[in-house]
C-alpha cells in the first residue's frame, strides 16, 4: 500500500513515517510544503521519499490524486478551524484516510461532512486517530467492561517538559485558552473555559502535577457513547507550575475580553521554553484515564489506567492509533466504508506492542472512592 503522510516531516508525521517504513508492504512518502522532493534522512538514519504538497494550494486535490495514494494520513495541524478538504481529496483519489485531529468540532462533525464522499469512493475515513479519542476511547471501553453503570470518565495527559513539542499542538492549546466550551457535567451541558479549572493530579512515578481544562473531542463524543455517564472531563498537566500560572493568567485575561492572540506567539514561546524551562523539567510523560461508577455486584468503584512514557518518547503516543489502523488497512482487516471518529476500532490490547516498543509501562488499579 502506498501511504502519503501529509505533514510527514513534522513532529508527529516524521514519527509515523519512520514507524510505518518498518512495515512490510508499505511504501511511505512524506508530503510537506517545506520540501522540494527527493529523499529526506531523519536523525535516526532512516530515509523517506518526499513529495512537495501544500494543503492550501488550489491544485492540492489534483496533486494528491497524481501521487496515487492508497492511504492518506493527515498530520498537518492544528485542526481547530480546518475544513475537510484533505479528507475529501483523499476520498476523491480513492484512498483511505486517517488524521491525528484533536480539534473537538473537527472530529465531532467529521462524519456528517465526509461520510457521503467516503461511501461513494468505497473507502474508510477516520478522524481523531490519536491520543484522543483514539487511545482514550480504547482505554475507556476497556475499563467500562468492569462496570454495570459508568458515572464519570476523567482523562489527564501529562507531557514531559523535555519531550519534543509540535508548534501546531501549541497553537491549538493557545487557540482555545480562555474561550468557553461545553462540558457534560452532572448529567447536563455546562460551560467551561479553556486552560482554567486548575486542579492537582497524582501520577505513579511522576509525583503530583497541576492540570488545566482543555477542549477535546472526547467531551463531545463520550456522553453519547457511554449511556448514563453524568460527567466527562479532560485536563492537561504540564510539568512546570510556572507554565500553568502563565497560561491560566493569559486565559483569564482572554476570558475577560482582552484580545490576546497568544496562538500567534506559539513558535516564539516554544523557543523560549526550550531555552529557559526545559532544563528545569524531565523527559517523563504520562496519560491517565479514570472511570467511576457501579462495578459488577453494584459496588461503587473507581478504576484508573496509567501509561508512563520515559525517555522523552511521549510524543509517540499520539501516533500509535494511526500506525495501528494503517497496518489494519494494509492487511485488509478493516472492511468498513464511510467516515467515523476513531472510536471502537481498536482494543487497548492492540496498543501493547507499541507500548513495549518504546518501553512504556501501563497498569490498571482499583482505587477507593
Amino acid at each position: 500500500m502506498r501511504v502519503i503522510v501529509i505533514g510527514g516531516l513534522g513532529n508527529f508525521g516524521a514519527r509515523i513515517c519512520q514507524r510505518l517504513a518498518q512495515e512490510p508492504g508499505l511504501t511511505v512518502i512524506a508530503a510537506s510544503r517545506s520540501t522540494g522532493g527527493g529523499v529526506h534522512t531523519f536523525s535516526s538514519g532512516q530515509t523517506v521519499t518526499t513529495l512537495p504538497l501544500d494543503i492550501n494550494s488550489t491544485d492540492f486535490e489534483a496533486r494528491l490524486a497524481e501521487a496515487s495514494p492508497g492511504l492518506v494520513i493527515h498530520c498537518a495541524g492544528p485542526f481547530q478551524g480546518q475544513d475537510y478538504a484533505v479528507a475529501k481529496a483523499a476520498c476523491a483519489a480513492g484512498a483511505h484516510y486517517l488524521d491525528l485531529a484533536d480539534g473537538r468540532d473537527f472530529v465531532e462533525h467529521f462524519s456528517a461532512n465526509v461520510d457521503a464522499q467516503a461511501k461513494a469512493a468505497g473507502v474508510l475515513a477516520i478522524s481523531g486517530a490519536s491520543s484522543v479519542p483514539g487511545l482514550s476511547c480504547a482505554v475507556a471501553d476497556h475499563l467500562a467492561k468492569s462496570f454495570i453503570r459508568v458515572d464519570s470518565i476523567r482523562t489527564v495527559i501529562a507531557p514531559g517538559q523535555q519531550a519534543a513539542r509540535g508548534i501546531a499542538t501549541i497553537e491549538a492549546v493557545f487557540g482555545y485558552a480562555g474561550l468557553a466550551f461545553a462540558r457534560w457535567n452532572g448529567g447536563a451541558w455546562g460551560k467551561q473555559f479553556g486552560w482554567q479549572d486548575i486542579r492537582r493530579f497524582s501520577f505513579v512515578g511522576l509525583g503530583p502535577r497541576w492540570g488545566a481544562a482543555c477542549d477535546v473531542p472526547d467531551l463531545a463524543l463520550f456522553p453519547a457513547r457511554y449511556a448514563g455517564v453524568s460527567d466527562v472531563e479532560f485536563h492537561a498537566a504540564l510539568e512546570l507550575r510556572i507554565q500553568h500560572v502563565c497560561l491560566w493568567l493569559a486565559a483569564a485575561l482572554r476570558r475577560l475580553g482582552l484580545p490576546l492572540p497568544i496562538h500567534r506567539w506559539a513558535a516564539r514561546l516554544d523557543a523560549m521554553s526550550a531555552l529557559v524551562l526545559d532544563p528545569l523539567g524531565s523527559d517523563m510523560g504520562a496519560m491517565k484515564v479514570q472511570v467511576r461508577g457501579a462495578l459488577k455486584g453494584n459496588k461503587q468503584g473507581c478504576l484508573t489506567w496509567q501509561l508512563t512514557a520515559p525517555g522523552g518518547h511521549g510524543p509517540e503516543i499520539p501516533c500509535m492509533a494511526a500506525v495501528l489502523l494503517a497496518r489494519k488497512l494494509a492487511n485488509n482487516e478493516l472492511h468498513l466504508t464511510g467516515a467515523f471518529p476513531c472510536m471502537g476500532l481498536l482494543e487497548l490490547e492492540e496498543f501493547e506492542v507499541e507500548f513495549q516498543r518504546w518501553k512504556f509501562t501501563s497498569a490498571v488499579v482499583e482505587e477507593t472512592q
